[in-house]
């Protein structure tokens, strides 16, 4: 492989990026992975680390369940076993009100033929998580469901891609998308680069590429704030989640307890920085006090905001290109990636390689903001 040159480029060193170079070295496609910063500096190196199918939105479903199955294995993919436990995640209802949504979900579920969430009362919620306070009606669970480390789980996604012959460079910054012949120039902060094949990775920053390529897109930049607390004793074991109130909550191995649930900094995309809001995270730490009575005497750690893309519906944007050709996106996953990003790398090998995927992703193109003629090549 030319030094400058590949089969192709992924702009964005993030979980879907890594994944996607993986996927593609599987099947003997050469690429190079550009990132502005290093590898999993921003959303996949920092969030809370949820494999989660719980409540997902049904479009992602069968991606997440994939996912999951390779989540149990994830060791075979790539050498690691990125810090993955399965102890289940459960969405906690409160009252009556959370009651009716989690039930009435599970319905909508089966009657889709999907049995991978279920409805457990107050008895059953309370052998699982007897720390949990007692008011507390009941929960709905997803038994396979758990957790990984997410800076180990990216930067084992890159080791093993880079094993494999792929090439990561940071510290560079894409300038310029040109076409060159029927591939594509990019001009970067460190030099050209010529590919056949474009992949948009670039999670917070990728509307820039997509308003380069002459597909603008409506993404907000966000930033999900986390609460660490020093290392308890041993008192949790599932992923618990908030039904009428945000709440992400987890002990990690070690003893930490993590807590998120969606509330957001302040951030500065141009500049890269964030500014956390600590009267949200006084919220989240009320909700944690109301629901784990053993949290009222924990010490927190350390607070930390990641920057990442939100779109519109909540869902995100997987496949080609509407404007340009051999250009494929992976971005705005609004918060919940980080289980779809083994899935997401395989469906974008396979578009690239084979020009289709098994899995259903219609509900995730680009077109749905779009208001373009079918192809309208870049020049």
């Amino acid at each position: 492989m030319n030094a400058r040159t590949a089969d192709v480029v992924i702009i964005g060193g993030g979980l879907h990026g890594c994944s996607t170079a993986l996927h593609l070295a599987l099947v003997g496609v050469r690429a190079f992975v550009i990132e502005k910063n290093y590898v999993g500096r921003h959303a996949s190196g920092v969030n809370a680390g949820g494999v989660r199918t719980l409540s997902r939105h049904e479009a992602e479903i069968p991606l997440a369940l994939a996912a999951l199955d390779q989540w149990h294995h994830i060791g075979n993919l790539v050498d690691d076993d990125c810090g993955f436990e399965s102890f289940g995640q459960i969405r906690v209802a409160e009252d009556a009100a959370d009651a009716e949504a989690l039930q009435q979900r599970e319905r909508r579920l089966r009657s889709l033929g999907y049995s991978h969430e279920r409805w457990m009362d107050a008895d059953e919620l309370y052998s699982r998580i007897p720390a949990l306070a007692r008011h507390c009606v009941g929960g709905l669970i997803a038994e396979r469901d758990g957790a990984a480390l997410p800076y180990r789980t990216t930067s084992a996604f890159r080791r093993k891609a880079e094993a494999l012959g792929q090439r990561v460079i940071e510290g560079t910054r894409v300038l310029r998308i040109r076409r060159d012949g029927d591939g594509w120039a990019i001009d970067t902060s460190t030099g050209a680069l010529s590919c056949r094949v474009l992949v948009n990775c670039a999670g917070a920053w990728a509307d820039e590429v997509c308003a380069s390529l002459g597909e603008p897109v409506p993404l907000e930049v966000i930033a999900p704030m986390m609460l660490v607390t020093l290392r308890m004793p041993r008192f949790l074991d599932p992923v618990v989640l908030g039904t009428g109130r945000p709440l992400s909550f987890k002990q990690t191995a070690e003893g930490t307890v993590l807590i998120g649930g969606g509330r957001l900094a302040r951030v500065e995309r141009s500049e890269e920085t964030t500014e956390l809001d600590f009267r949200e995270l006084a919220a989240s730490a009320r909700t944690v006090h109301d629901l784990f009575p053993v949290m009222r005497g924990a010490v927190i750690h350390r607070c930390w905001a990641g920057i990442e893309a939100r779109m519109p519906d909540e869902i995100p944007v997987i496949g080609p290109s509407s404007t340009a050709p051999n250009v494929f996106h992976a971005f705005g996953f609004s918060a919940h990636g980080f289980e779809l990003g083994p899935i997401v790398g395989q469906i974008t090998a396979d578009l690239i390689v084979h020009g289709k995927t098994e899995l259903p992703i219609s509900a995730f193109s680009i077109r749905r903001f779009l208001d373009l003629p079918k192809r309208s090549p870049l020049t």
